[in-house]
């Protein structure tokens, strides 16, 4: 487990402006949403309320990410680089966390060009695939929810509403039953499957996150 410090244990490095640069990141997925800046006013006002606060250098004050929007940022967990002159904030995002409405500030790709051929080459490792996670499902459940492609079933789900999740949730935790009495351990694989894509569509549905539920068993855990 990391260690945690209070602010009187460490010596932040603001820069010139008095300013620190803040990676803001899902808790749950791990996505990078933005960059920010931050000066002490805006640190110690995100401890205080766990919101994120940032100082603005364009309109020269202090501001709460969503406080026009509503899509505030919930603070989880603050950690300081090694350095001590960067700040990331895992957060809980109540909503997309770029003004352009996409869910990271980062939605854009940066053609890396095409390799120069140097002599006595050395082949270029195969690069794996992320591991699939159910974090790595619910943060592409998220994408389907704030920009529905067409033809996704998920997005569909969430154009027909509240009611029409529940309802599925409901038939695929039936489903379960009936499959764990007798129909085999294949067919109860495969529906209890289909009730974790749909509780994760819930969750998402409700502004929940797998990092709630297991915050909550966690905290049941400890008793």
């Amino acid at each position: 487990m990391s260690p945690v410090y209070t602010p009187q244990e460490i010596t932040l490095k603001f820069n010139e402006q008095g300013l620190l640069p803040a990676i803001l990141q899902d808790a749950a997925s791990g996505e990078v949403l933005m960059l920010a800046w931050m000066n002490d006013q805006a640190l110690e006002l995100t401890r205080q309320t766990r919101q994120a606060h940032f100082w603005s250098r364009s309109r020269g004050r202090l501001w709460r990410k969503g406080e026009t929007s509503g899509n505030v940022q919930e603070v989880r967990e603050l950690r300081i680089d090694c350095d001590q002159d960067a700040l990331l904030l895992r957060v809980k995002p109540a909503g997309p966390a770029c003004h352009t409405a996409e869910r990271s500030c980062f939605y854009r790709i940066l053609d890396v060009g095409s390799p120069q051929p140097v002599e006595s080459r050395q082949p270029e490792p195969v690069e794996e695939q992320p591991a699939f996670s159910l974090d790595s499902l619910y943060s592409l459940i998220c994408q389907r929810m704030e920009n529905p492609p067409a033809g996704s079933y998920t997005a569909r789900l969430f154009q027909q509403g509240e009611d029409e999740i529940i309802k599925k949730v409901g038939e695929e935790a039936v489903e379960v039953v009936l499959a764990a009495k007798g129909q085999g351990k294949a067919r109860l694989t495969e529906e209890v499957a289909d009730l974790a894509y749909h509780v994760l569509v819930l969750l998402a549905q409700q502004g929940l996150t797998p990092g709630d539920i297991l915050a909550e068993l966690e905290k049941r855990h400890k008793r």
